[in-house]
This record gives C-alpha cells, sequence and structure tokens, in this order.
C-alpha cells in the first residue's frame, strides 16, 4: 500500500532518524532494503550497486533481500557504518550523490510510490509485561488494589513466548477471532466470536544474533545486542484469554495477529532520547542491576477510526514509564542460557502511563467495560468493533529536532 502525505508528515524522518525497512515500488516490484529519509525512501541495494557503500563491509544480497535479517547479520558495527555512510551521502553540504542526477533517480523513491513490507523475518517473539501502571491497572479489574502486582512482579521481567507466524506488518487487516469464553453467568464455556477485542500500545525491539546457547547476555553488553525499535499492536481478545490463562498463559486470545510498523529505528538514533527509569525497589537482583539512563522518552498516542469516520485519540503515553527497560529484560531472556537469534522481537508489554488518559488498551481505559469511551459520532467503545482501524503513532523529540516512528495501523474485519 503506497503511503499518504499525510501519513508522510505523521513520519517525522529527519536525516538524524534514518530508520531501516524494506519496501518495493512501481520502479523494481522486487522487496529490498531501503531508508526513510523525509517524504523520501533510499534504495540501499541501488546505493550498494552504484559503488557508493564499496568500504562497507556487505554484499548485494545483503540489501537485495525480503528481510533486514541478512544486513544484521553483518553486526552492530557494520550496520552502524552503513547508516553513518548513508548519513554522510545526504548531508546538505555533501555533493558527491546530490549533483549526480542520473544516479540520485536510480537511488531516491518517492515514498508515496513506494509500498512497505513486514521488515524482519522473525523467528522468536516474546512479549513481555513491564509497565507497572498496566500491571497494577489490570490487577485491580481482576484483583483488588491490595494485590494488584502479582509477588513476582517487581522482581523479574514478566514475559511469555508469542506466536511469530501471526506477526503482520501495517496497513494488513485482521478478522475478529473466535474460541472458547466462559460469560460470568455461565456454567461452561461457550464458542463463538471474540466479544472485548482489544488493543495493546506497545513498542518492540529487534535483536542482532546473540551468544551460543548456555551463554548469558548481561544488562550492561545487551545495547550492542539491540538493532532498532518499532511500533507494535499486540492485540488481545479479552473473554478467549480470560477464559484460557490459567495455568499456562497466553494462547488463543493472543496469536492470532500482532502488527509491526515498518520502519525499525535503530538504538543509535535513540540515544539523545535517554532518560532516567524508575527507582526499583525491591532491589533487583545483581543480574538484573544496570547503569546509565536505560530508558527512552518516546511519545506515544492511540487512535481508533470507525468506518467512514475521523480518527478519534483515545489514549497518549510515553515509554518511558515502563519500569523494566529493554536491558532488564534481554538479560532476564538469556540468563539462563537461553540463545538469542537475529531478528527475534522482542514486545514491551503494553504501555501504560500513571494518569487515565495514559492507559494503553480498551480494557483500561473502558474500566473493563464499565467506563464507555464516548465517540464523536454518538457511539461508544468498551472495546473494538468490526470495521474499526486502531492507529498507534509514536515520536521521540529533544532540542527541536523529532525522531518518528511512522505508525502501525489495523482494521479489524468480522470474524470468518
Amino acid at each position: 500500500m503506497a503511503q499518504s502525505p499525510m501519513y508522510l508528515n505523521i513520519l517525522m524522518l529527519p536525516i538524524q532518524n534514518l530508520p531501516f525497512g524494506i519496501f518495493s515500488s512501481t520502479r523494481n516490484d522486487t522487496k529490498r532494503v531501503g531508508v526513510a529519509l523525509g517524504d523520501k525512501v533510499v534504495d540501499v541495494a541501488q546505493l550498494e550497486a552504484l559503488g557508493y557503500l564499496d568500504t562497507l563491509d556487505f554484499e548485494p544480497s545483503d540489501f537485495k533481500s525480503e528481510f533486514l535479517n541478512a544486513m544484521m547479520l553483518r553486526g552492530k558495527l557494520a550496520v552502524r557504518n552503513l547508516r553513518n555512510r548513508i548519513a554522510e551521502l545526504f548531508e546538505i553540504n555533501n555533493k558527491t550523490l546530490q549533483d549526480n542526477v542520473e544516479h540520485f533517480n536510480l537511488i531516491v523513491r518517492e515514498a508515496i510510490e513506494c509500498q512497505l513490507h513486514l521488515p524482519i523475518r522473525v523467528g522468536d517473539y516474546t512479549d513481555f509485561y513491564s509497565s507497572e501502571q498496566h500491571a497494577f491497572n489490570v490487577g485491580c479489574l481482576f484483583r483488588d488494589p491490595d494485590n494488584a502486582l502479582m509477588p513476582n512482579w517487581k522482581h523479574i521481567p514478566v514475559g511469555y513466548h508469542g506466536r511469530s507466524s501471526s506477526i503482520i506488518v501495517s496497513g494488513e487487516p485482521i478478522h475478529r477471532p473466535k474460541g472458547q469464553k466462559k460469560p460470568p453467568t455461565a456454567d461452561v464455556p461457550v464458542f463463538g466470536n471474540c466479544n472485548l477485542l482489544d488493543f495493546e500500545l506497545e513498542t518492540a525491539f529487534v535483536t542482532f544474533e546473540g551468544k551460543p546457547l548456555g551463554d548469558s547476555i548481561s544488562t550492561e553488553e545487551a545495547d550492542e545486542y539491540i538493532f532498532g525499535m518499532a511500533l507494535f499492536n499486540d492485540w488481545s481478545a479479552r473473554d478467549i484469554q480470560g477464559w484460557e490463562y490459567v495455568p499456562l498463559g497466553p494462547f488463543l486470545g493472543k496469536n492470532f495477529a500482532s502488527c509491526l510498523a515498518p520502519w525499525i529505528v535503530t538504538l543509535d538514533a535513540l540515544e539523545p532520547f535517554r532518560t532516567a527509569g524508575p527507582v526499583q525497589n525491591p532491589k533487583v537482583l545483581p543480574y538484573l542491576e544496570y547503569t546509565g539512563d536505560k530508558h527512552i522518552d518516546i511519545n506515544l498516542n492511540v487512535l481508533i477510526q470507525p468506518e467512514n469516520g475521523t480518527e478519534v485519540n483515545v489514549c497518549n503515553s510515553n515509554y518511558k514509564h515502563m519500569y523494566w527497560n529493554m536491558n532488564q529484560q534481554l538479560a532476564h531472556h538469556t540468563i539462563n542460557g537461553c540463545n538469542i537469534k537475529c531478528g527475534d522481537l522482542m514486545g514491551s508489554g503494553t504501555i501504560s502511563g500513571p494518569e487515565e488518559g495514559m492507559f494503553g488498551s480498551m480494557l483500561e481505559i473502558s474500566w473493563k467495560g464499565t467506563k464507555p469511551f464516548a465517540m464523536p459520532d454518538g457511539t461508544e467503545r468498551k472495546f473494538i468493533h468490526d470495521h474499526d482501524t486502531v492507529i498507534m503513532r509514536g515520536y521521540a523529540e529533544k532540542n527541536g529536532v523529532r525522531i518518528g516512528f511512522g505508525e502501525v495501523r489495523t482494521k479489524v474485519l468480522p470474524a470468518k
């Protein structure tokens, strides 16, 4: 799907960003590596073919690929050098490429003419549960405020292994899932369409190749194994999930669809937006301790667009509110010797801020359906309706520079 001018304005893709993705265009319909710059897409395969990347440690096949994995297998330093080289070539005073009209026209594509694709071949997918406010809200809804957090929550970054096969790219619609549910007034479960379909506002990080099986990645080392971040909508069927999750956790209520934004913002681009995290009390075990600012200030919002309607903002949150950061998540994931592979995807878990209006799911926004969200068209939302489109956007901003994450949008179609 080609991108609209409004979408491009939202992206906020200055030269300080240079996120990576996979695109195809009307000029050449093969999938290949691209870098977003303003309202353009830089064809990295053409950059390499025309000799602009000769000093770097890559092969043509790394960029003529349907996924970023081949490029990422070259490692963090190689990708950093690539990004720096692209920034150098497109710096306003560097005319080496910009004055070569023939080459420039081969390398630079109009974003509105490009189709964006799933950027990563996801091998394994793990979803965490790392927002204290979200965990507290859920605990209040299903238990009580005095016992909202489970006893382990402040000791480990809680997570579960998800399903990589159902991760899709922004713009691809989903069908309402179906499964077993147990209504509160029923003695036995029933089968049917999900009635409590929900989004989860998340980010995800993507890994480089990790260490061999049996080794661990420390919080200090974690940054070297993280390629970048993207927006992520980890859909939930709350009624299906509520019946099945004891004793083994999420299954059919989660694995029907998760939606990833097409652009991966590198960790290098996000360094200026580092910020201090919350004081963790009780004190964490030594392998989860970290130094420096490892949280990131990323503004996030969620909108719902009814069929033929206008977008309505339902949430404004920020990634900095997370209790557990990516370094701790990766360190915990590997402390038992679990091996991380290139292209593994790690979901942050729902990102909820400390106040109403900052909650990252309809479960919290509507407080389990008791506080419906009023829409301008006179309807209301407790959960997501058929033909609704859920849109998530995000950006980091400091000293006049905005690093955009673009958006992830998904339309809900009726159950098959």
